[in-house]
């Protein structure tokens, strides 16, 4: 595997931590700014958004570029928007330099994922792109604990420079070890134009497995983001063991990133359709085993690491099937990941307004898993369909051939 692989694994690591931070800093900004709590959370909305339109915007308006330079500038910007952050007393300079965040994390991570399995021959495309995604989850297991400890010690705006800061290494590196070429292509290969590209991502074979990865995004990040009530509130276990529970689906998703990652190549179909039953079981589980603390603590590392396992296979399975759509088709994976990280939370909220409990929201989690899979089984069905129909056309037109002609007759051929 490339070094420079790795090295934008390291990138969306000091990224990931930017997009997860805020969920234990949001008292220390609301109380330092002057702003209600909700207010404050809407940084994290101002996020996702950015991350959602960002992706293939980002990605379209750096496709000429070399994939080295539209790297270097995206880390440049999002380096620069969270000093900017860090340093200023306006609630609004700081939803602005969240938003602008978002995009330049969402154009990094578009061309870092095309770039990296550009890198690689394709036994290792699904490999390369785990150890993209790989950064997400250690970001989970350390990233967002540290900055949740930094915030407690030195207030919300050290979290901010720490990001910056582990950010710059990732840009030297990225300057010395990424190699040129526009956007996902390799150096010298012809462009493929905007049209040609929005008609590979937009065909029928991939947009089911976008909606796939779309709505198993939102079950993990629909139980994901209401974990801690469901620990304090249903489960009786104390605060203390809501940090010890995020590290470990933190640990469970590195661990299924891994996996993913050496056998979503060889076996996509078989991974992501095993992945995507044993999680419809899994979150199903959690939700009935809720209030047992073993059962609980027990499913919460498996369950990290079937959704990351399966949402990294879903990814791989997106870049293997658009080889002609070299620059989109990271920016349209990014976007369905986020699209699903956005509507998953806001589900699991309306299920708690609606007043059914605090397990709920792991309830929504197994139907957006069930949704899944329907999409997944209605499209195996209407291909083995059309499958059927081009082998009868054939048998059909083989079969005239062997007749003759309208009007031959028997016999008269040399």
């Amino acid at each position: 595997m490339p070094f420079a692989v790795y090295v934008l694994g390291l990138a969306v690591f000091a990224q990931g931590t930017s997009e997860f931070m805020l969920s234990g800093l949001l008292s220390g900004i609301a109380a330092d700014l002057g702003v209600s709590l909700s207010a404050a959370g809407l940084l994290t909305s101002a996020f996702a958004v950015g991350m959602v339109v960002g992706a293939p915007l980002m990605a379209l308006f750096s496709r000429a570029w070399p994939r080295r330079r539209a790297l270097l500038l995206f880390l440049a910007v999002f380096v620069a928007v969270h000093v900017a952050g860090a340093l200023t007393p306006g609630y609004g300079v700081l939803l602005a330099t969240r938003f602008v965040g978002a995009l330049a994390n969402a154009g990094f991570w578009a061309v870092a994922l095309s770039t990296a399995v550009a890198m690689v021959p394709d036994r290792l495309k699904g490999r390369a792109a785990a150890v993209v995604v790989g950064g997400v989850t250690i970001a989970c297991v350390v990233g967002v604990p540290a900055g949740a400890v930094l915030g407690e010690s030195w207030g919300w705006r050290s979290a901010f420079w720490a990001v910056a800061i582990v950010s710059l290494p990732a840009f030297v590196a990225v300057l010395r070890t990424v190699p040129g070429g526009r956007g996902g292509t390799d150096v010298g290969a012809d462009p493929v134009s905007v049209r040609d590209e929005l008609r590979v991502l937009t065909g029928p074979r991939l947009r089911p497995v976008l909606l796939t990865m779309a709505l198993v995004q939102g079950a993990t990040f629909c139980a994901f983001s209401y974990l801690e009530p469901l620990l304090t509130r249903e489960t009786g276990l104390g605060a203390g063991w809501v940090p010890v529970s995020l590290a470990l689906f933190g640990a469970g998703a590195f661990a299924g990133v891994t996996v993913a990652g050496r056998f979503a190549d060889a076996h996509p179909v078989a991974v992501v359709a095993t992945g995507m039953a044993a999680l419809t079981v899994g979150w199903s589980a959690l939700a009935s085993a809720a209030g047992s603390p073993v059962l609980t603590l027990a499913l919460i590392p498996l369950l990290g690491l079937l959704a990351f396992g399966t949402g990294t296979a879903l990814i791989t399975r997106v870049l293997g099937l658009a080889p002609g759509a070299p620059t989109l088709a990271g920016a349209f994976s990014t976007t369905a990941f986020n699209l699903g990280a956005t509507v998953g939370p806001w589900a699991g909220g309306l299920a708690l307004d609606a007043g059914f409990g605090y397990r709920a929201p792991v309830g929504v989690s197994a139907a957006l898993m069930v949704l899944a899979l329907l999409v997944a089984a209605t499209t195996a069905k209407s291909r083995r369909s059309r499958a059927g129909e081009r082998r009868l056309s054939a048998v059909n037109r083989c079969a005239r051939g062997r007749r003759g002609s309208p009007g031959e007759r028997p016999g008269t051929r040399l």
